[in-house]
């Protein structure tokens, strides 16, 4: 089993593999970018398990519930903050439950274990010094919950005015004054320019670059506003000895990272086995500063250390803008009009971390009809019939695997299965899910014309036993290696395959796909008995008759 040098690290060290999504803002319902965050960090996490399968998983998400925005949307749902908090945050819980998001923590910040840490944290760094107490002024985002920097404005013409916007963001800003307690965020920028140059903690590169431009460019690099005057915000953790001001939702949420694993409890901690720092952090590239900035600050400061590594993502789009509940573009993941198997499948699959993907139901049907119905799902369906097996468990021979080889197609089809597990564990390191399944489906390409071409039907008819068999190994073969790889991907559909091939629980880990059994001498079809149907073709025509 290849083991790399960050695992072989934890390994020794017996620590924890620390994966979390960021916490996700209730002020609506769950859409389609929130759930691709949630699939990537999942994949990430089944990855991880698929190749060190003795490595403890922790896997944090979770919703964001303090702020002006979930009183503002509180209000206008006529519920009280607490209960209209408990209604978005199943919502979440319910879509991941759904999609198999297989997390072992959800936090929210509501919860009082949150509020204990967070209390905690802002007294260290009111103790270390890198908290003051100052009048503020500045233009602020109310949908952001941030100030914005002038630097980082620019004008729109809004019903005939001009209004200055974020640049980032594209909300709208108003001139605010009022005292705050500010962090020392300008004591960092050195500290964070040297973190940020180790390679690889920002991931992909294109978003590592850009957040050292951010600190390069900025000639001043201010402290910031880490308070608000309870107030306006009175949804919000109160700053401690000073209920006059609220704990600032980006430093309240940003602390539930070590809220999971029991900080600021020592001994809770321990047994956890330390895993801070995370292993890997996924956020959404519209959320990259405070996670690249703010946050490696905020962990300095308080004398932990930032992430090892920060996974970045682009945006799904739809027309190509990002989807909005105030543009109106957002799409709901049970609207989708796919089940959830093929909509996990293809958001991982089209997606590149680097470039915004864009969605369209039309591309997810013929994604998931080409791919999990035409290309894995009738494959699996073919080498399975019943008919093929009536002699049940075939037995294959090394000279008869030989002479299949010989030929043409076999031959390429063999080659490609033994270079697949090398190719798609390089793929999944990088995380570039979108080239793992695309390698697997160039493999099942090929698995499939092998199987036209050789026409076990006609085997079967002619009573040539020993080919068919051949035929029939080669392929579920494929079939049980393609399996595992997939499994971080379509981890559902992924079982069921498995399972039909009868490979046993604890022969499914990243070890067991990377030498093809006909490889090592164990050369024989195990499957069980019956129709197979692993994934129906989706029809948007409800009429016409659904076909495998």
């Amino acid at each position: 089993m290849r083991l790399t040098t960050r695992l072989l690290s934890s390994v020794a060290r017996k620590r924890p593999f620390y994966v979390t999504t960021p916490i996700f803002y209730v002020n609506a319902a769950p859409h389609l970018g929130h759930l691709y965050t949630a699939l990537v960090a999942d994949a990430v996490q089944r990855f991880e398990k698929l190749t060190n399968p003795d490595c403890n998983i922790i896997f944090s998400t979770g919703t964001d519930e303090h702020g002006t925005k979930i009183q503002q949307a509180a209000a206008k749902a006529n519920l009280s903050p607490s209960t209209y908090c408990d209604k978005i945050s199943q919502e979440y819980i319910n879509l991941f439950r759904d999609f198999n998001i297989n997390y072992t923590d959800f936090i929210r910040t509501t919860e009082d274990r949150h509020k204990k840490a967070v209390t905690h944290f802002w007294k260290e760094l009111v103790k270390r010094d890198y908290i003051y107490k100052a009048k503020y002024s500045g233009w602020y985002s109310v949908n952001d919950e941030a100030f914005v920097p002038e630097t980082h404005l620019r004008e729109d013409i809004v019903d005939g005015e001009k209004v200055k916007v974020s640049i980032e963001s594209g909300h709208s800003v108003e001139w605010t004054e009022e005292t705050n307690y500010m962090f020392r965020l300008s004591a960092f920028k050195t500290h964070l320019q040297d973190w940020l140059k180790t390679d690889g903690v920002v991931t992909p590169s294109r978003f590592q670059k850009q957040l050292l431009d951010y600190l390069d460019k900025e000639t001043y690099f201010p402290d910031i506003s880490v308070s608000r005057p309870s107030s306006r915000v009175h949804w919000a953790i109160r700053v401690p000895g000073d209920d006059d001001q609220s704990i600032y939702v980006w430093l309240d949420a940003l602390i539930n990272y070590l809220s999971v694993i029991g900080y600021p409890d020592e001994e809770v901690m321990r047994r956890s086995g330390r895993p801070w720092p995370a292993d890997v952090q996924v956020v959404g590239k519209d959320i990259l500063k405070f996670h690249g900035i703010y946050w490696p600050a905020f962990l300095m400061a308080a004398g932990q250390f930032p992430a090892r590594r920060l996974l970045a993502h682009a945006h799904w789009t739809v027309d190509g803008t990002k989807m909005s509940k105030s543009v109106g573009n957002v799409v709901a993941p049970a609207l989708a009009g796919a089940p959830p198997p093929a909509l996990r499948y293809v958001l991982l699959r089209e997606a590149t971390m680097v470039s915004d993907a864009n969605f369209s139901e039309t591309k997810l049907i013929n994604i998931a009809n080409s791919e999990l119905a035409d290309t894995l799902g009738n494959l699996a369906a073919r080498c399975s019939a019943p008919a093929l097996h009536a002699q049940g468990t075939g037995h294959v021979s090394a000279p008869g695997l030989a002479r299949c080889r010989a030929e043409d197609m076999a031959g390429k089809l063999m080659d490609a299965v033994e270079r697949l597990p090398d190719l798609c564990h390089v793929h999944y390191s990088n995380y570039r899910f979108y080239k793992a399944a695309d390698a697997v489906i160039h493999v099942l390409h090929l698995a499939n014309l092998f199987f036209e071409t050789q026409k076990p039907w006609e085997l079967k008819k002619k009573n040539a036993q020993e080919e068919l068999d051949t035929v029939l190994y080669i392929t579920t073969e494929t079939l049980r290696i393609c399996g595992i790889i997939l499994q971080p991907l379509i981890p559902d559909l992924a079982t069921q395959l498995l399972d039909k091939l009868q490979v046993p629980k604890d022969s499914r880990n990243w070890q067991h796909c990377e030498t093809p059994s006909w490889k090592i001498g164990e050369v024989l079809t195990k499957i069980q008995p019956g129709k197979f149907v692993l994934f129906q073709r989706i029809y948007t025509d409800k009429k016409k008759k659904v076909q495998v």
